[in-house]
């Protein structure tokens, strides 16, 4: 197994090609969150650091906007290899600073490596229309052309798997990224600059800008960014959309979650047993396409309850480097003592608490950040619990007489990111996809995310603006289209035209 990441190194901006230090003289505490201690320090952006940023990105665009495809598609080929030979110690430096279990960490880098495997085939993905002779001796075709500086601003609970659902796409269809990542767990940033490098990707087209909120309502209100990507919380990402779209920018904001899954009676119970209990627990519910909510149909409760809470006492909750760990730490301390106040808040509300996961303590890391897997049963829609997103390992069930209110249930949400359903009927299953007001849909699968070339995002609060993340719909969302209309002198005829061009 690869060595824990144990770097106590500086973490700082990479700009125009290199290291850079910040002018800002602040930075912050990276926490292991395994031991509680402080592993490192992340230098913090000043406005001077964002402008360096947009200037050397904006410098380097030209070249790079202009080079062939196939030859972008060259240096995404490189950086992929160079990807699949460093991705454990990638995954490692994701235990270090996330505290996901390795081999959670290793799932990630590999989701992420896909996306840049898709990227390589931007040429033809780039490939325009043509219309021949659309008007006597005229032709009609369009091409797709890149944005300029564009930037993405990502979140703790993925530092690699969330940015190359951005870098690869904006990268090869010809702009210039910057890279914005959480404060939490920044180092991959970094390593992932060092790959770029290394495959031959010119100076100023890959950015990092280590910050907080400076940093990023500083790429919001730059002229010179004309797009920008961001995952996390709903709050942030409406501020975010409303924030770029009133500066003239393209944005892409995915927001938070509440994802349920439907359990019917005729359901396999092993299997959605084994389903809650990896999507609600896995990364310690630190993924926005965990399951936090268990809709219950019918009699099903009854049967499923009692396994769950077996299986959710004896998870082996540990450092996250151990090969059979199943759950790590949550990744500060904060985040934490805010989930175990959730699970007070749901004793209050009259929730019945049937694993209790708070205090949790592991042998040899009594001061990390760790919780237990917490199980509630007989939660209404009333509740906090129910109704806001903890982010933790927190399962909440709810139960229903039948299908149709299983359905109206998720429907009536806030949210609309992730749902699954387990059932063996297939009308049920056909029914649940289409009327389902939710982006992604798993049929007895519990973590829907799309692979590459399908794209991801979800509905209502859980996504402003109109296209999702990566596959097809990141290369629209990172180019912009241009038609043109061609006729030569020997097809013009005589005069001066003032009516619109028609089909003759």
């Amino acid at each position: 197994m690869t060595s824990p990441y144990e770097s106590q190194q500086d973490i700082t901006h990479f700009i125009n090609g290199a290291p850079q230090a910040a002018t800002s003289g602040r930075s912050q505490a990276v926490y292991n969150p395994t031991t509680g201690a402080v592993a490192r320090q992340v230098q913090l952006a000043s406005i001077e650091d964002v402008n360096a940023a947009v200037a050397s990105a904006k410098a380097a665009f030209p070249a790079w906007g202009d080079a062939p495809p196939l030859r972008r598609a060259r240096v995404m080929f490189k950086f992929l290899e160079l990807l699949n030979l460093n991705k454990d110690s990638i995954a490692a430096m994701i235990t270090a600073e996330h505290g996901k279990v390795f081999t959670d960490a290793q799932g990630e880098v590999a989701r992420g490596i896909d996306i840049v495997e898709f990227a390589c085939g931007a040429p033809q993905l780039l490939k325009g229309d043509f219309t021949d002779q659309v008007s006597t001796g005229m032709d009609n075709w369009t091409l797709r052309q890149p944005l300029g500086v564009v930037a993405g601003v990502t979140p703790f609970n993925f530092p690699f798997m969330v940015p190359m659902w951005m870098v690869p796409m904006a990268i090869a269809t010809g702009n210039a990224f910057i890279l914005k990542p959480s404060e939490r767990d920044p180092s991959v940033s970094l390593f992932v600059a060092d790959l770029l490098a290394q495959a031959g990707l010119p100076k100023g087209i890959f950015t990092v800008l280590q910050g907080d909120k400076l940093a990023v309502d500083g790429l919001l209100n730059h002229p010179d960014v004309k797009a920008l990507s961001f995952v996390g919380s709903t709050p942030i990402a409406q501020y975010i959309y409303e924030t770029g779209a009133r500066n003239g920018k393209r944005v892409q904001a995915l927001g938070g979650a509440k994802n349920h899954m439907v359990v019917m009676p005729d359901a396999n119970i092993e299997q959605a047993v084994d389903g809650l209990i990896g999507a609600a627990y896995g990364s310690a519910g630190e993924r926005c396409m965990a399951i936090s909510v268990a809709v219950l149909v019918g009699d099903v409760a009854d049967k499923i309850i009692p396994k769950l809470a077996e299986r959710a006492r004896t998870l082996k909750i540990k450092n996250g480097m151990e090969l059979d760990a199943e759950m790590g730490p949550i990744v500060t301390r904060e985040a934490r003592d805010r989930i175990e106040n959730y699970i007070g808040t749901g004793v209050e509300e009259g929730a019945t608490l049937v694993v209790d996961g708070r205090g949790h303590k592991v042998k040899g890391y009594e001061n990390g950040f760790f919780t237990g897997g917490t199980l509630f049963d007989h939660v209404t829609p009333s509740m906090r619990i129910y109704k806001e997103e903890i982010f933790g390992p927190v399962l909440s069930c709810v139960r229903v007489k039948d299908f149709a209110e299983a359905v109206d249930l998720v429907n009536e949400h806030e949210f609309g990111n992730g749902v699954a359903c387990y059932t063996s009927d297939g009308n049920v299953a056909r029914e649940f996809s289409r009327r389902i007001q939710v982006g992604m849909v798993g049929i007895n699968v519990p973590i829907p995310v799309p692979m590459a070339w399908h794209g991801f995002g979800g509905w209502k609060k859980s996504l402003f603006g109109d296209m999702h993340a990566y596959g097809e719909e990141g290369v629209r969302f990172y180019t912009k289209q241009k038609s043109i209309m061609q006729r030569w002198p020997a097809s013009i005829g005589k005069g001066a035209e003032f009516a619109m061009p028609q089909s003759k």
